[in-house]
């Protein structure tokens, strides 16, 4: 049951995801809106691109962050939960997973920089560490294949959101918990593939650039 708690965590969480991490690294010690730039999103890939990787792996880890710590916020809202040390029911993970979505949500609408955010998917990662890690390391295997053999970042984040219901479905343990999982799997891929629309359509033209992590000068 929805309490008032549970919608004060759930605003916290979308202002946990609306943290500008890339902005506020890209304006703070590069005197640079990263957002005016590369691809233009407010993202880990695209501060790597035009930052290099000394901003690109903080704003990577926070942004990943963001996605995690908000599921865990659950501990603060059910009397005695500790997802690190017990199984959580299936009303607590439905809970998590609305909290994760909430600040996937701000990551791409973010209220402290004009709504006008990056892509997603670090802090989408950060929300799956948190509901299955299992299912996300084998998600994160298929992006470093796929990104280590093409060298695009988005073909990389696309197949991995699409292993990751597959994992779900077909890998991990049939449960109870599971079957909101299985559900909001689904929407994983989906998300994807409406944040990287033309991305695809690079892709398919073969204008899409390539991504070398490397350090700018």
């Amino acid at each position: 049951m929805i309490n008032p708690e549970h919608i004060l965590f759930l605003f916290l969480a979308y202002l946990t995801g609306s943290f500008p991490s890339a902005v506020w690294i890209g304006k703070t010690f590069y005197n640079k809106d990263v957002r005016e730039y590369g691809s233009g999103n407010a993202g880990a890939t695209n501060t790597f691109r035009v930052l290099g990787k000394r901003a690109g792996i903080p704003v990577l880890i926070m942004d990943v962050f963001k996605g995690w710590v908000s599921v865990n916020y659950i501990m603060f809202v059910s009397s005695g939960c500790n997802p690190f040390t017990e199984t959580v029911t299936a009303s607590q993970f439905e809970i998590q997973l609305a909290f994760g979505i909430a600040a996937v949500v701000g990551h791409l609408f973010p209220i402290y920089t004009g709504f006008r955010g990056g892509k997603g998917v670090a802090t989408l990662l950060g929300l799956l560490i948190g509901l299955s890690p299992l299912a996300a390391l084998a998600s994160m295997m298929v992006f470093v294949i796929v990104f280590f053999v093409s060298k695009y970042v988005s073909l990389g984040s696309i197949l991995a959101s699409i292993a990751f219901p597959l994992v779900v479905f077909f890998v991990l343990e049939n449960t109870d918990l599971n079957s909101s999982l299985e559900i909001f799997s689904i929407f994983v891929p989906i998300l994807t593939l409406i944040t990287h629309q033309k991305n695809i359509e690079r892709l398919i033209r073969g204008e899409e650039n390539k991504t070398k992590f490397r350090e700018k000068k």
